[in-house]
């Protein structure tokens, strides 16, 4: 196991897991760690302080012509694979899952008595199917050509793409005509396979990419949408949220528990919220009150706004990116398919979307905040006579506005850095959106986020990012054109 070539060596170690010998497993483990030296006659390992014996475990001095044992990447590609097969007989589940896998990455004809001892008894589901997934590949390596048959036809049940690569080197290297086709067969069933899997793939990426931009949009779609207000700052006010979030994580870090941290994002919503609609309140009360009406000069007068909170965020936080963490029930995913796994953080931000738009969509409705905002925005002065205080809904109605924004912050600060610049990756897209779905439209907003972002993911698969971004504004001028007033027109006598 020590000395000799790597064909040599790594018989050895195949023949030494298969007695499962607790000696080999410590050389194994020494081999891994490079503390091993030999002679023509004796191995030594290190073991503690001092050195031992290999084959005694009796302490030993290695003499001055002892060699240091080197391993190439072959080498630690098969010690890496013989200690997973050692933990096939391991007492906990995910040990013996993790070898499982281990072993299906390097594949040897010669593990396979070991591996059928370890299916004959394994009871967990799971691990026995990846045992049987194993049994498989390691076939497939056999010198009989039956064999290697037989197992290239049960790779093609399993889809995946880790055994379509499997298959596909087994392919370059097999002679026989007969399990050549039956590889290339099974190629072709995994390829039908995954392509679903890609396409699960592209239109939950979109509804998620749609969902951010519902969330980004939905601010936009009372500000602008139902008061005019070309708000350049709205991405500003996405920004403040996400820096809410990280603030909120920084004080759970500091002041709470360690198994509290869970619920900093849970804490960071309200904050968020809050921080953004203040924001909003006094942007509102302190320059576009006195705007009104004048769309160029709220558009010039905002975008300094944005460039102003820019270099606050940079004073206060520095230029680079914070890091904002995924609380544990947000981490990992659920997965469907082989090549199918949808992240908890982007499936929470799909729920959290609907959330929002539920409560927004009742705030409008059926609040008497919500009857005071549609009052104004669709006749100001009769909303003044009845004795509404159309100021003071100005300024609710934009710090709902903003407050959304700071609730789409909080979402996108798990989903990808947190800067200065955050928001001007998403103010352009939230203007297309809400134009798209028509002024003052919830509906339309909703409808025209989901479209965008699943068009944008199916062209990005087949033309790239740049490309995707490049068409879909193409298609957003195109539809504009032809229907100005978006997915869904005002109905009524004012329109």
């Amino acid at each position: 196991m020590a000395s000799g070539d790597s064909r040599s060596r790594i018989a050895a170690i195949n023949e030494a897991v298969l007695a499962a010998d607790e000696k080999a497993a410590a050389l194994l483990q020494a081999l891994a760690d490079d503390a091993v030296k030999y002679t023509e006659t004796q191995v030594f390992v290190m073991k503690g302080e001092g050195w031992q014996d290999a084959a005694t475990g009796a302490p030993a001095e290695p003499p001055a012509q002892a060699e240091d044992v080197i391993n190439n990447n072959l080498m630690r590609g098969a010690i890496a694979a013989a200690q997973a097969a050692l933990q096939l007989s391991s007492p906990d589940v995910a040990e013996r899952a993790a070898a499982a896998d281990a072993l299906f990455k390097d594949p040897d004809a010669s593990r396979l008595p070991l591996v059928e001892a370890a299916l004959r008894k394994e009871q967990d589901p799971g691990v026995k199917d990846k045992l049987a997934l194993v049994r498989a590949a390691s076939a497939l390596e056999s010198d009989d050509v039956a064999t290697r048959l037989a197992a290239a036809k049960a790779l093609g049940e399993q889809r995946s793409p880790a055994t379509k690569l499997l298959l596909n080197n087994r392919l370059a290297e097999e002679g026989d005509a007969g399990v050549k086709a039956a590889i290339q067969a099974s190629i072709k069933r995994i390829d039908a396979m995954l392509v679903w899997g890609d396409r699960v793939n592209a239109v939950f990426s979109g509804i998620s990419l749609g969902s951010v931009l519902l969330l980004a949009a939905l601010g936009l779609a009372i500000t602008y949408g139902l008061m005019g207000v070309i708000n350049m700052a709205h991405g500003e006010l996405i920004m403040i949220g996400a820096y809410a979030t990280y603030v909120v994580q920084g004080l759970f870090q500091r002041y709470f528990p360690e198994s509290m941290f869970g619920w900093y994002l849970v804490a960071a919503m309200p904050v968020a919220f809050m921080a953004s609609a203040l924001m909003g309140a006094v942007l509102e009360r302190g320059v576009i009150r006195f705007l009104y009406g004048r769309p160029l000069e709220t558009l010039l007068a905002t975008w300094g706004i944005s460039l102003v909170l820019q270099q606050l965020v940079r004073s206060t936080f520095g230029a680079q990116n914070v890091g904002v963490e995924n609380p544990a029930w947000m981490s990992g995913g659920l997965q469907l398919m082989s090549n199918v796994t949808l992240p908890w953080n982007r499936i929470g931000i799909i729920i959290f979307a609907g959330l929002v738009l539920a409560g927004m969509a009742w705030l409008i409705s059926r609040t008497r905040l919500g009857l005071f905002v549609r009052g104004v925005t669709q006749n100001r002065p009769i909303a003044s006579c009845m004795g509404v205080n159309t100021a003071r809904i100005d300024t609710y109605a934009f710090a709902l506005g903003s407050g959304i924004a700071g609730l789409a912050g909080c979402a996108l600060s798990q989903i990808g850095n947190v800067g200065p610049d955050l928001g001007q990756s998403y103010i352009v897209d939230s203007f297309m959106v809400v134009v798209m779905g028509g002024v003052g439209q919830l509906a339309g907003t909703v409808y025209a986020a989901l479209g965008l972002g699943v068009l944008n993911k199916f062209i990005e698969g087949w033309a790239g990012a740049v490309l995707a971004k490049i068409a879909v504004l193409v298609f957003i001028i195109i539809f504009i054109q032809k229907r100005p007033q978006g997915i869904f027109a005002i109905k009524g006598r004012e329109a």
